[in-house]
């Protein structure tokens, strides 16, 4: 059964204010005890962040031009960009952007970061990443990737940045209801064109519906090729960020040919945006967007969450049709 809206997705806006870059707002993405705040918890010490990403952030200063002082953006924060409670052992997807201390984002970044992860003491795993700098109109982020295969609290740690670093979790196997890595992806009848199946629109993309509304994710499972399913609501996001996926979906889509069956489900029910489509239980979200890339066989080979640009997705479904 559906929560109501209010309880499955919280809005947030993204404005701009000043030169500051948008804000972002500090109300939580997910529900649930352990839901994450968009901005992460980043504190001047590890005592200032909390298990579940969602303590407060520490004050910082900036130079009379702005920028930060200090080495590169250390007296910033971390806006955390991807949910909690949604990820298992294997490779972890972390994008992340830096902001200043109110939650507003950096309109620009270094071309790359370093980074470390430790234990929820802490400790650092002697796991060292890195991840390039990824434009957005919403603000850059860093989309950092690192296997762990063992549940519990962690911390990316990021070089030059808060010294807490920004919490995330890994849950324990079988503990994630969305489905992700390994799982096999459930059938759904997916709204299309020729039956909308209650939902109207069947796409809230302007000025026209995208073109993957033609057959449903039942129909895709059984065709015997590769999938590309993105659950998302360009108009009435949460988050800024659904518009930009389903629109890079589109840009690429021609790159991958007839490779991949393409397939998109809005959110709600109508333009009122209060009633969560049926697509929303099927895959147990709890957030959006959300790119399931499922392998001929019906099992998700990748599932990226929240944010990502053109370049991304194609290194993922590059990755996925090898």
């Amino acid at each position: 059964m559906h929560r109501p809206l209010d309880s499955v997705f919280h809005r947030t806006s993204a404005t701009t204010a000043g030169t500051g870059g948008p804000l972002v707002s500090r109300r939580v993405l997910l529900v649930g005890a352990a839901a994450t705040a968009v901005l992460a918890a980043c504190g001047s010490d590890s005592s200032s962040n909390s298990a579940d990403g969602s303590g407060s952030t520490a004050g910082s200063t900036a130079g009379s031009d702005g920028t930060p002082d200090g080495v590169a953006f250390g007296t910033y924060v971390l806006a955390q960009r991807f949910p909690q409670d949604v990820q298992g052992p294997g490779l972890q997807r972390l994008p992340i952007s830096l902001a200043t201390a109110d939650g507003r984002l950096l309109p620009d970044g270094p071309d790359s970061l370093n980074a470390e992860i430790t234990d929820v003491d802490g400790n650092p795993l002697g796991i060292s990443i890195s991840a390039v700098r990824r434009d957005l109109e919403s603000g850059p982020y860093y989309s950092f990737r690192v296997p762990i295969e063992t549940a519990g609290v962690y911390y990316l740690v990021v070089e030059g940045g808060p010294e807490g670093g920004a919490a995330f979790q890994v849950m324990e196997p079988g503990a994630v209801a969305v489905p992700g890595p390994g799982d096999a992806m459930p059938p759904f009848e997916t709204p299309t064109i020729d039956d909308s199946r209650g939902v109207d629109p069947v796409c809230t993309r302007q000025p026209e519906p995208c073109p993957f509304h033609e057959v449903t994710l039942t129909d895709a499972l059984l065709a015997g090729k590769p999938v590309a399913y993105l659950v998302g609501t360009p108009a009435f996001c949460q988050t800024g960020t659904c518009a930009p996926a389903l629109e890079s979906m589109i840009s690429v889509q021609d790159r991958f040919g007839d490779t991949f069956t393409w397939v998109h489900a809005e959110v709600y029910t109508d333009n009122t945006a209060t009633t969560p489509a049926d697509a929303v239980g099927a895959a147990n979200l709890t957030f959006e967007p959300a790119l399931f890339v499922i392998a001929a066989d019906g099992t998700v080979i990748e599932r990226i969450d929240a944010v990502w640009d053109d370049t991304e997705l194609v290194e993922v479904l590059e990755r996925s049709s090898a």
